[in-house]
Formats: structure tokens, sequence, C-alpha cells
């Protein structure tokens, strides 16, 4: 059940977010919401690269869709620790975060390793942020502390 309602997500985050900006997630209100619209738009970025990078297209796009990758999960992040909530006595949005950068990080993964060794700087510095974030979302929900 929970498999169909990502995979019903995943296919209707085109449709809702085609253009959508950093700067209109930004204005979300609900921080809770915000890390959720965020981790929507590094989805769709990182299907962007993906597309970008296979039909070898402009090498600076698929880059410029690893930024946007990059700056939606540290706006999601943010936004979370924004709303001074405990990972631990409130997990749900920090789960589903970790969740969905877990996932980010396989797919970015994969693309990887179907890059040229020339074109890995960007997703190599990009996956190493979202690997950072990714633990401390792991730690903060598992009670970890943090160094």
């Amino acid at each position: 059940m929970i498999r169909l309602a990502a995979l019903l997500v995943s296919l209707s985050i085109p449709l809702a977010l085609g253009a959508a900006d950093l700067s209109a997630i930004k204005a979300e209100p609900n921080l809770e919401k915000r890390a959720s619209r965020a981790l929507d738009n590094a989805a769709v970025a990182q299907k962007a690269a993906e597309e970008a990078y296979s039909k070898k297209e402009d090498a600076e796009q698929a880059n410029a869709a690893l930024d946007e990758v990059s700056q939606s999960v540290e706006l999601a992040y943010a936004s979370l620790r924004e709303t001074g909530k405990s990972p631990v006595k409130s997990p749900r949005h920090f789960k589903e975060a970790e969740i969905r950068t877990r996932e980010l990080l396989r797919r970015l993964t994969d693309l990887r390793e179907t890059m040229s060794a020339l074109d890995r700087d960007q997703i190599d510095k990009v996956l190493a942020a979202i690997q950072k974030i990714h633990d401390e979302l792991l730690a903060g929900i598992m009670g970890g502390k943090k160094k």
C-alpha cells in the first residue's frame, strides 16, 4: 500500500511541480509541507539530471539540475530543523525525509555509475552533501548525539 502511494506520488510530481522553483517552495509557511515540497522538487530535479545526461544534452543543464537536487535537500533539512520538533519524539516527517534522501542517494549513485569518469565531479559533491544530511537525519531519529 505504501509503495502504491509512493508510485502515485512520484507519477504526479512532474505534473504538480513542473516549473516550481525553490523560491516558491521557500514561501510555504508550513515548515513540514515546505520540507516535503523541497524533497518533491529534489526528485524532479534528479530525474531532469538523469534525462539530460542520458540524452547527452548540455552538461551544464545536468549540473544545474544536480545543484537543484542538493539545494532542495538542504532546504528540506533546514525546514525540518526550524520546526523545533524532536526527531525522536515526532519522527514522522524526519523519517519521511530520511527515506526519501536514501532513495535520492540510490538513484544518484546509479546515475553516477552511468557517467563518464570525467563528468563525476559535480555528482560526487552532491552525493557527499546529501549523504551528510541523510546521516544527520538518521542519527536524529535514532536518538544519536550530534558530533
